[in-house]
């Protein structure tokens, strides 16, 4: 499988491709090495997971230079990632032990007490566009929780993956107890028809709902990271009209708006509409689009050239049924996967830039009279991933957000992560929970002990 580099789109490596045979040989191995992993005490496993937080901080700067190449991601947010990524060994160091521990829930004649066992070996399917952090939501807390961990990269961040796996060898984790697979999709589904403990998977709706379709004859847990259409709402009553624009527009372009919590619909109160309009777009034409290797560019290549066409179609959808480009709307005429940053205004939802995820540097802007109005919009999305308001005010933006069926909200902030509360979607949006102590119990079964004297 050739990896190519979306900003040169020259082939910058050559890796071999797992086969039915070699992702068979793998799980037999794995199955034999969970069983010794899962003996081991918890803290054991952990201060395997915390020498590997350590070994990727030491490389941080060839890791990133690595994911950089494949994934067209501006280095410096490569660099973000993977020091952001850290917060979650910090996590499992302050919290994995106190979660896994057994339970005593009675005491008598008859106590009855919980033990927390491993699943397994689960089948870890990830996502290119921010490899550390959605990687780590899972197979980090599955090491710890004492499974054994097959994990799929994705295609585009194949040579990410072999170096993650690296070190985490090199930390003390066994070679039978994590593995790689390397390819495409059809890869992927030979994992669907392996025999696995769990699945756990971080991508598009359209896959998602696939592998849960494909596998739920075999009654294993099943938990599933999909997209979002994501809101923000900024109210009339913002403090500061411009410095809510600028970030309003990092949450939208940042990674190229190839985020599943990217601000994807903006609607502004109509009372500031005119200068957050004109705030928001003098903050994107000053980013700078370019070689992704370089400190000061902001905006590197899509990842997948696929996508571009999808949002030049949306941008043309919009145009033609009135909406205003403001900034962007092309691809520039140089080698790689560009997509310049693009601001669509006068934009409602029967156009697909409002309704169908973008997943790209494309963001359109809708003017709103009223909350109320504000909130009809929000609700208006098969997605439910994150929903953000912008306000001064912060029992008026809470009871906009409570009324949102979405699994997290944001109050004057966006696009943001944290290991201490739940990372989970609703409808389209996925199944299940990672990070917190939901996401450590996630990898995890219950078994009820009753024992009399």
């Amino acid at each position: 499988m050739n990896i190519i580099n979306p900003a040169t789109e020259e082939v910058i490596a050559t890796l071999e491709i797992d086969n039915q045979e070699s992702v068979s040989d793998k799980l037999n191995l794995l199955r034999a090495g969970q069983k010794k992993w899962a003996a081991l005490p918890v803290e054991d496993r952990l201060s395997c997971i915390v020498r590997f937080g350590d070994l990727v901080q030491e490389n941080i700067k060839r890791l990133a230079e690595i994911m950089t190449a494949e994934t067209g991601k501006p280095l410096q947010q490569s660099i973000n990632e993977i020091r952001g990524a850290q917060n979650r060994v910090e996590h499992l160091k302050l919290n994995a032990e106190k979660w896994l521990a057994s339970e005593i829930m009675h005491e008598g004649d008859t106590s009855e007490k919980i033990v927390y066992e491993p699943l397994g070996v689960i089948g870890n399917i990830s996502a290119w566009n921010f490899p550390y952090n959605v990687g780590y939501n899972v197979f980090l807390y599955a090491l710890v929780s004492g499974n054994a961990v097959l994990y799929k990269p994705s295609e585009f961040a194949s040579m990410t993956g072999l170096e993650i796996r690296d070190l985490l060898w090199k930390s003390g984790v066994p070679q039978d107890v994590f593995e790689c697979v390397i390819g495409e999709g059809n890869v992927g589904g030979m994992l669907l028809e392996a025999d696995l403990d769990g699945y756990f998977f971080t991508g598009s709706y359209k896959t998602g709902k696939y592998i849960a379709e494909k596998v739920a004859s075999k009654l294993v847990p099943v938990q599933l990271e999909l997209g979002g259409k994501d809101p923000l709402y900024v109210m009339d009553d913002v403090a500061d009209v411009e410095q809510a624009a600028i970030n309003a527009a990092e949450g939208a372009f940042y990674n190229n708006g190839q985020s599943c919590c990217a601000i994807e619909r903006i609607y502004v109160h109509e009372d500031i509409y005119d200068g957050f309009l004109k705030a928001f777009v003098q903050e994107v034409k000053g980013y700078k689009l370019g070689d992704p290797m370089l400190e000061d560019t902001f905006i590197g290549s899509l990842t997948r050239l696929p996508q571009r066409d999808i949002l030049l179609d949306q941008i043309k959808d919009a145009t033609s049924k009135g909406a205003e480009l403001l900034a962007g709307g092309n691809a520039p005429e140089r080698k790689g996967y560009f997509m310049e940053p693009t601001v669509l205004a006068n934009v409602n939802h029967n156009m697909k830039v409002m309704m169908e995820e973008s997943f790209g540097p494309v963001i359109g802007i809708q003017k709103v009279s009223n909350d109320e109005e504000a909130l009809e919009l929000m609700q208006d999305t098969e997605y439910g991933l994150t929903a953000a308001v912008f306000s001064s005010d912060q029992q008026r933006a809470e009871k906009v957000l409570s009324n949102l069926n979405t699994g997290t909200v944001y109050w004057n902030c966006c696009d943001r992560v944290s290991p201490n509360v739940p990372w989970s979607g609703r409808k389209n949006s996925g199944l299940g929970s990672t990070l917190s102590f939901m996401g450590i119990r996630a990898f995890v079964q219950p078994k009820a002990y009753h024992l009399r004297k």
